[in-house]
């Protein structure tokens, strides 16, 4: 395998340098000579997104009551491979203060519905 290439952490197949997923398991690809252990945690949170959460324009699927709580649905919606933004509603500089409107890409939103969804334990 040629140092310009990339492969699927997971399939393990090679891929040309200019190609970003796998094209058989939608993976992101990385260096093959042990790259990804020195990425950076921006990185390592965008190799948990899935291709298929990717298209789309954002559409609002939750609303978060301030920011730690808009980190919490954001955790859990990267658990599950999904990416998405987190926006003020209110204008103005309030970095831990205000409620944030959780945005995602319109391909992921049915799944990020779901997997946000409270579901009562039946008595």
């Amino acid at each position: 395998m040629e140092a310009e290439e990339l492969v699927c952490p997971s399939c393990a197949r090679a891929h040309a340098a200019s190609e970003r997923f796998c094209r058989a398991c939608g993976m992101p690809l990385v260096h093959p000579d042990g790259g990804e252990l020195h990425a950076s945690e921006l990185q390592q949170r965008a190799r948990k997104v899935k291709a298929q959460y990717t298209e789309g324009p954002l559409v609002k699927v939750a609303l978060a009551h301030d920011q730690p709580q808009a980190d919490f649905i954001a955790n859990l919606l990267l658990e599950e491979g999904i990416p998405c933004i987190l926006q003020n509603v209110i204008g103005g500089y309030s970095p831990m203060i205000g409620p944030r409107e959780v945005m995602v890409p319109e391909s992921a939103a049915e799944a990020a519905r779901e997997t946000l969804a409270y579901q009562r334990p039946n008595p």
